[in-house]
């Protein structure tokens, strides 16, 4: 290992091995640049964040490669999802297969364990060129001296023996998570959610019993009371299971955790019939019951000249729906797409980089205000359609938008360019949901979800976004997704001017 008196030089340093950090090396690295990864911990290690979406397992995974990886894994497989939410006293399910972006044969997700999901990545980037190193505590960032923009130039980190060192790069990539300090060298504050101001106590049982087939491995959530449940089926035996309350119940789980996770199985009679034989793990890697809290926020700039943010060191927003892989990996995309252009066409950098920040952003806002949407847990389903009625006036086919945006195939989306029309989208999203989707009938004077303009921008591309990645086809785009923006090349892994009659 080197000393700080002479520091390595790579194109790209990244913090962190979690799925974001993972999937920029890789795809900086499969790119033909020279690529470090430093992580704290040695891998495999524990992480919450055990259900996955169909975006990450069919597109992402497709452009990295590892798609015969995550098949062989023999992950639980994951249909969909079920729901008891609104104001059915009866859950309802939805299939990731209904949608017309995936059906049977890629209409399905994983759930993981984090430890054996996340080395398989980190080991996947080691494969394709990455200079991976665990034990390595990163401790703060370096600047160029003697430039006025203070551009990031690397970072000095701790070695596995204690020893300082250095590292010199092009460009440093934060993924090291929610609790890390390198995000402020991107120069903007982090913003913690007003609404999401949530607290989530969870822990792991065995024999918990099983959603009837053929959704025996959905996720289930439940809402109760005092807030909702999620009941993850990791394998035949272990299963997550974690209530997520709001903070002004923050004293239901204060003193101790186990004794308040029980406490609140109880409230919720759906999970508490589904644990009624199980036992809760005590030891080893689950054996703790663990409490999350202040895990809502975003950061007001996600890039600086030099630095970006990718996954939870930018933004994460709520358990429910399970965003936080697919954001962090998308992210990671579009990071890896940016820098690859940079290094390898010499494309400005504000211009590729403004187009990381759209597009994450608006992935980003549209989750947070769909989810909080979401939150409206028992309002009538009449209520909730007669609003839909009043803001888009639309006709059938929420089903097919539902489950394209809550699988992640969003992640394509052309440019939202209207205010009123991200309001309009946001403020239907919960009437949507309060519907039983399985089995639902549209009414003869329409459905919110069909007309909206912006919907139909949204599912137009990512059906198209769905198709290349999930169905072998290229990456490329043909058009930008914002007014004076850029498209992704055909390999996926760079960004290019449009071309053609209309942006000539």
């Amino acid at each position: 290992m080197p000393d700080s008196a002479s520091p390595e030089e790579f194109d790209v340093v990244v913090a962190g091995g979690g799925p974001g950090g993972s999937t920029t090396a890789a795809l900086v690295a499969m790119a033909g640049h020279r690529v470090l990864l430093l992580e704290r911990e040695h891998f495999p290690r524990y992480q919450i964040g055990e259900s996955l979406l169909p975006s990450t397992v069919h597109g992402i995974g497709r452009l990295l490669g590892v798609g015969d990886a995550l098949r062989e894994a023999g992950f639980t497989r994951k249909r969909g999802g079920t729901f008891r939410w609104g104001s059915s006293p009866e859950p309802w399910t939805f299939s990731f297969a209904d949608s017309p972006g995936l059906g049977e044969s890629t209409g399905y997700a994983y759930q993981v364990e984090r430890t054996r999901f996340d080395e398989l990545l980190l080991d996947h980037a080691r494969q394709v060129g990455a200079d991976v190193r665990e034990g390595c505590t990163v401790r703060r960032v370096l600047r160029a001296d003697g430039r006025d923009d203070g551009r990031v130039h690397g970072l000095a980190y701790r070695t596995p023996d204690g020893a300082e060192s250095e590292v010199h790069a092009r460009y440093v990539v934060d993924a090291s998570g929610n609790t890390g300090r390198l995000h402020r060298a991107a120069g903007g504050e982090r913003v913690y959610s007003p609404f999401f101001r949530n607290i989530a106590v969870f822990g792991y049982f065995e024999n918990g019993r099983r959603l009837p087939p053929p959704n025996q491995g959905n996720i289930l959530c439940a809402a109760f009371d005092g807030g909702w449940f999620w009941y993850i089926p990791l394998s035949d035996r272990l299963t997550s299971v974690g209530a997520v309350v709001h903070r002004e119940h923050a004293g239901q789980v204060q003193g101790d955790p186990e004794q308040a996770l029980a406490k609140l199985v109880d409230r919720c009679p759906l999970v508490r019939d589904h644990l009624a034989d199980a036992r809760r793990v005590t030891e080893g890697t689950y054996g703790a019951v663990r409490v999350r809290k202040d895990y809502s926020y975003c950061d007001t700039r996600f890039w600086a000249p030099g630095v970006a943010l990718v996954g939870d060191a930018a933004c994460f927003i709520d358990p429910v729906f399970s965003s936080g892989v697919h954001l962090a990996t998308y992210a990671a995309m579009l990071t890896a797409r940016s820098i690859n252009t940079v290094l390898g066409t010499g494309m400005d950098e504000r211009r590729a980089f403004d187009e990381f920040e759209a597009r994450y952003r608006r992935e980003y806002t549209v989750f947070h205000d769909f989810l909080a949407a979401f939150y409206t847990m028992q309002a009538p389903s009449d209520t909730y359609f007669q609003q839909a009625r009043e803001l888009t006036g639309g006709q059938a086919g929420a089903v097919a938008s539902f489950i394209n945006l809550v699988g992640g195939l969003a992640s394509g989306d052309r440019a939202l360019t209207d205010a009123g029309q991200v309001t309009d989208l946001l403020g239907t999203a919960a009437q949507v949901l309060d519907k039983s989707v399985r089995g639902y009938q549209p009414s003869t004077d329409g459905d919110p979800w069909d007309e909206s303009p912006m919907l139909g921008e949204t599912f137009a591309q990512s059906d198209l976004l769905a198709e290349q990645g999930t169905a072998g086809g290229g990456f490329g785009e043909t058009a930008p997704q914002f007014p004076g923006g850029l498209v992704a090349t055909e390999d996926g892994l760079h960004w290019a001017e449009p071309t053609g009659p209309a942006h000539s």
